[in-house]
């Protein structure tokens, strides 16, 4: 009975000589409540692993009102041209069935279980595109 007794006040006897500390999250980042005196360090850091470069474009800047007026009236004289031998091979009624030929553009259009699909072969190239356009 007395070793019971002995080893009952051994055991907490050594648990009152054990030290123990409070854990206590501090966060480094200072948008979270971190030190603010980390925010220098952490931007550098961040910079330092950034990979990504800014491709800026100068020559878009930089474009006079008559280059970006001589670009508007291009797309729309093509836009108009388009139009025009769209509704030339197709007529008023649309895309039909078939396949069509624009000088090196090779155009087939069938329907599928998806819906309408729009094949177009560029054949200087050998460029591929398809269009589906759901029924």
């Amino acid at each position: 009975m007395k070793s019971i007794v002995a080893t009952i006040f051994f055991i907490f006897s050594m648990c009152s000589f054990s030290f123990g500390q409070d854990l206590v999250y501090r966060p480094k980042n200072p948008a979270f409540g971190g030190d603010t005196f980390n925010y220098q360090w952490l931007l550098n850091s961040a910079e330092s692993q950034n990979k990504f470069t800014d491709d800026e474009d100068p020559g878009r800047d930089e474009r006079s009102d008559l280059e970006r007026f001589t670009e508007s009236l291009n797309n729309q004289l093509l836009s108009q041209i388009s139009r025009s031998l769209f509704n030339e091979q197709f007529g008023q009624d649309g895309l039909t069935e078939g396949t069509f030929s624009f000088g090196t553009l090779f155009i087939e259009i069938f329907p599928s279980g998806e819906g309408l699909v729009i094949n177009i072969l560029d054949t200087s190239t050998g460029d591929q595109s398809q269009v589906i356009i759901p029924n």
